[in-house]
């Protein structure tokens, strides 16, 4: 009985991970905590595996956008303090039963907060304040702060963990000075809040590009995201892919002029000496946009790069070939350190983390060196 090919893989670089987590922590003070985020599955790379790697190299923190998602880290036997940035009110029984703390950007969630507090006779909750300084997006404004100073006047049952702001655009140069303005914001806003607590919560500003470029503003806690999956906001050759994305060849094709077109719409047309062509058993199901087809990008197979062929399909694509010395179940490179998921975002017009995160929990994460 004839073998299931193997599957395709997301492979994590144990190696590569570290190294980037210890560029980043090279950067700081050494008192300096970092958060990690392992949101929507870890950028696409497996949270579990990924926070378990983050847990055993020392971080303070991880950080998910959903509260489903702190629970699947909690299950899998995660104790690191875990921040929630985006919450539903109803969510909060589930966070509370699972010590997860939640990210507060108005009154009304903190009073839908309090309230399952007090039904759960909790004091000292820790949440993080969201303070808004110009991203617009979550977050207490400015006008807003005295009204949360009174608010946890009269709150025992709230901790103010942590106080955070969110940079906009720390990764451009030309937005320098609004950056600079939000941190002067926050600096104002935020230390307007500690004045009014018997205690000093963590204070957490700079996210990737933020520790790359706006280092002296580190606070007490960074928030390291893409970062550490291997991209950097100023192209420093010094982080290495934490993920390389590879599936095998399914059947290679001899062809002849005559035998016209390859896949769907016939797209793929045979010319310009296209001679061989390679089936992989991945396609648009396993995040492989369809506008990677038909040559605009190439994938590496044995050490060269080989051109897509006509469109992509739902769980296979094909490649052109031609002179590489291949066969069937040689592993082919999606993305890694050649092409890079940068240099497939540039083909869409995108950002690396669309790329990382449209790779579907079907292709498997496994963990290698």
């Amino acid at each position: 009985m004839a073998q299931n090919p193997p599957l395709a893989r997301l492979e994590l670089s144990r190696s590569g991970i570290r190294n980037n987590f210890q560029h980043f922590r090279s950067l700081l003070r050494p008192e300096t905590k970092m958060l990690i985020l392992v949101k929507a599955n870890g950028y696409g790379h497996g949270a579990v595996p990924f926070a378990l790697e983050m847990e055993s190299l020392g971080a303070s923190y991880l950080g998910v956008a959903l509260p489903g998602e702190g629970v699947e880290l909690r299950k899998a036997g995660i104790y690191l303090p875990i921040l929630v940035l985006t919450t539903g009110t109803d969510d909060y029984p589930e966070m509370i039963r699972y010590g997860l703390e939640p990210g507060m950007p108005d009154l009304f969630a903190l009073t839908r907060l309090r309230e399952e507090l007090r039904k759960a006779g909790r004091k000292d909750y820790p949440v993080h304040i969201n303070i808004d300084t110009g991203m617009h997006r979550l977050g207490f404004m400015e006008r807003e702060i005295p009204a949360l100073i009174d608010f946890l006047a009269e709150s025992p049952e709230i901790h103010i963990e942590g106080l955070y702001t969110h940079l906009a655009a720390s990764d451009e140069v030309q937005h320098d000075e609004f950056t600079l303005g939000q941190i002067k914001l926050y600096d104002k806003l935020s230390t307007q809040i500690m004045q009014h607590l018997p205690y000093k919560p963590l204070r957490h500003v700079l996210n990737s590009a933020g520790i790359e470029r706006f280092t002296e503003y580190q606070y007490d806690m960074v928030r390291l995201g893409i970062g550490i999956y291997g991209i950097s906001a100023i192209s420093d050759p010094r982080l290495k892919p934490a993920a390389f994305f590879r599936c095998p060849i399914l059947q290679i094709k001899d062809l002849l002029p005559e035998d016209g077109t390859i896949g769907y719409g016939r797209h793929g047309i045979l010319h310009d000496g296209i001679t061989r062509s390679a089936t992989l058993c991945v396609g648009y199901a396993d995040g492989i946009n369809r506008h990677l087809g038909c040559g605009h990008a190439s994938f590496e197979v044995n050490g060269q790069l080989a051109p897509t062929i006509g469109n992509i399909c739902m769980d296979m694509c094909m490649l052109d070939v031609t002179g590489i010395d291949c066969q069937e179940g040689d592993m082919v490179t999606i993305f890694g350190d050649k092409p890079t998921a940068g240099d497939l975002a540039k083909v869409l017009d995108t950002i690396p983390y669309e790329i990382f995160t449209s790779v579907p929990r079907r292709v498997n994460r496994v963990i290698i060196d």
